[in-house]
């Protein structure tokens, strides 16, 4: 067993690396480019959706009032004319990269903190590293990756968008694992 107080070197340093190459795979031009497309019409879209000043959050149209609701014919008949959304509402205020990256590093940490002391408690200090790497890279991977897939499940987010978040996933697992075992205590 290896302290989570021992591994405070390859927890920062794997957070950082994650924080970095993240931030290149998501600058490139390419690789996320089409997870978000446009709505059609967006201006009138919005122009009709203006007026009712929709506060910040998570909203589903139609809404069911309860389960006997979701069962009635009234309900089955909104559905059917549709749209049928599930949508985020954003403050009306300017972008905050800085409170996003801010929060995506902190996130970055605690995922290295859960792959250390998962390791930590799994491997000794001094262990191969593939002994190492296979827990670090396993814990990062159920953490960077698997909860997301079930936006695509429940809320019908596109599954390449989940796929490709998966993969970036994957990318952020090796890399941790890789700054543990370059930092393991020997």
């Amino acid at each position: 067993m290896t302290g989570i107080f021992a591994l405070w070197l390859p927890i920062l340093l794997a957070a950082v690396i994650v924080f970095l190459a993240s931030s290149a795979i998501h600058m490139g031009p390419l690789w996320h480019k089409g997870d978000y497309p446009a709505i059609p019409m967006e201006a009138q879209v919005s122009a009709a959706l203006r007026p009712f000043a929709i506060p910040p959050g998570d909203y589903m149209l139609p809404h069911p009032i309860s389960t006997e609701d979701m069962k009635s014919p009234e309900f089955a008949e909104r559905v059917q004319q549709g749209p049928n959304l599930i949508v985020t509402v954003l403050p009306n205020a300017p972008w905050s990269m800085a409170r996003n990256l801010g929060l995506w590093f902190l996130y970055c940490l605690v995922v290295s903190i859960f792959a250390a002391y998962v390791t930590g408690r799994a491997v000794p200090t001094g262990a191969p590293y593939g002994e190492m790497f296979r827990f670090a890279s396993t814990t990062a991977f159920i953490a960077y990756s698997v909860a997301l897939w079930q936006m695509s499940i429940w809320y019908r987010r596109a599954w390449s968008t989940t796929i490709k978040a998966t993969i970036d996933g994957l990318i952020y697992a090796l890399l941790t694992a890789v700054a543990f075992g370059w930092m393991w205590p020997r």
